[in-house]
């Protein structure tokens, strides 16, 4: 398909979407000043051993997997911006507390505490992604999250290069507080500035969706359940994702403890690692975005996932071969980040691009979910393997193994099972 049609997308993008990504600036700036290196601080501070850390990272996201299939159930029955925006003031709290459960070295309340911030996001992802979606179709709706994904990452890279930074000199538990504080002042903005979607204000007056063609009443969640059993190419891809994550899971966690207790670096040069991969995601998000335009959504998930294992590979390589060591984990840093870029498209759009009008809250809901259960065993399968064995190679082999049937997934069931037009992005 000729990109020339998609000239000029974006042009017109809401004011509320645009609103979302300059506050998704400063909420992540907040959350990464401590989030990326909680798990640094079980290791360091705690003095935790691999298997410990991969099983509390773990449980940390039982409660989120567990209820986030709800969330999208309540998203579609009682609104997009309400339910997100209470989640995120929840979120602010449970990082203030997550800095006092650190000051007063409380591994109960510290992991009680981050598992809050971890639900409450959870619970506010439909959300946040039906008011989106509510606000923007087709290639514009692709567009208006690359555009969040955007906003995201420029509070990501300002606030891991800080925290990195600080941490050394203040510590965890100083850094800890002020996250709290920025995601405050994040959460306040959005509360003052943002307006109901035109779902919301369907919801309001008593019609499911305003010139949908849809019945007035809300559908029951039996019938939502049903719809989602019954979509059984949604439930494939589904699966496929949840296998990948097993992969991709291993950079939010293992990949940070791989780099800082293995290959010996120290904070602030994995900060200035975090803070590379937020720049590109900044520059180079949007031209991957429109570079995908006409392409369909399960390619992009086959070439990120296997941008992922590439990237894993080469750290593995270069720690086995005990050359290069820093050079090579800032070219995989790169690398994982093109695969985060490319992975983000389908992820964020094929969701609302594959639910009926009044679902959308429902199939992001179980996405996330499926997405979830990759996402909670990945730690906790990454603490095994290096508590088995620190052996580069060996460590970063076995983890990439995931990959592969969720490729072969993807493109010999998936990909030929979904509706033309929702699988282009």
């Amino acid at each position: 398909m000729s990109r020339g049609r998609y000239r000029g997308v974006g042009t017109t993008m809401d004011p509320n979407v645009r609103w979302l990504g300059f506050g998704g600036v400063v909420r992540a700036a907040g959350l990464s000043l401590i989030a990326p290196f909680f798990v640094l601080y079980l290791r360091n501070v705690l003095g935790l051993g691999y298997a410990e850390i991969g099983l509390l990272a773990a449980a940390t996201g039982v409660v989120p997997l567990a209820l986030v299939p709800f969330a999208g159930l309540i998203t579609d029955r009682v609104g997009r911006r309400g339910l997100f925006l209470v989640c995120l003031a929840a979120e602010s709290g449970g990082i203030l507390v997550a800095g006092f459960a650190m000051w007063i070295r409380s591994l109960v309340l510290l992991i009680a505490a981050v598992s809050t911030a971890q639900t409450m996001a959870t619970i506010g992802s439909p959300a946040l992604s039906a008011y989106v979606a509510d606000h923007a179709t087709g290639s514009e709706r692709t567009l208006g999250f690359t555009w969040l994904r955007i906003g995201w990452n420029v509070g990501f890279t300002v606030g891991v290069l800080t925290g990195g930074s600080l941490i050394g000199f203040l510590g965890f538990v100083d850094v800890g507080l002020l996250a709290g504080v920025v995601l405050l002042g994040s959460t306040s903005l959005l509360t003052v500035v943002l307006t109901p979607s035109p779902y919301d204000r369907a919801l309001r007056a008593g019609t499911v969706r305003p010139n949908s063609g849809a019945a007035s009443s809300r559908p029951g969640v039996g019938q939502s359940l049903g719809l989602l059993g019954r979509d059984r190419s949604f439930l494939a891809l589904c699966a496929a994702v949840a296998l990948a994550e097993l992969t991709i899971g291993q950079w939010g966690v293992t990949f940070l403890v791989f780099a800082n207790t293995v290959l010996r670096l120290p904070y602030v040069l994995i900060g200035a690692g975090l803070a590379i991969n937020g720049v590109l995601v900044v520059v180079l998000q949007a031209p991957t975005t429109r570079a995908a335009f006409g392409h369909r959504h399960s390619t992009l998930l086959v070439l990120g996932t296997a941008l992922y294992a590439a990237g894993f590979l080469l750290l593995g390589i270069a720690g086995a071969v005990g050359l290069a060591i820093v050079a090579s984990f800032f070219v995989a840093v790169v690398v994982l980040t093109m695969g985060e870029n490319v992975v983000s498209i389908p992820t964020t759009t094929l969701p609302s691009n594959l639910a009926p009008p009044t679902e959308i809250g429902a199939y992001n809901g179980a996405f996330f979910a499926f997405m979830g259960i990759g996402q909670l065993l990945a730690p906790t399968v990454g603490g095994l393997v290096l508590a088995v064995s620190t052996a580069p190679l060996f460590v970063w082999s076995i983890l990439v193994l995931p990959a592969l049937p969720a490729v072969v997934l993807l493109g010999a069931f998936v990909a030929p099972r979904l509706p033309a037009e929702a699988n282009r992005a």
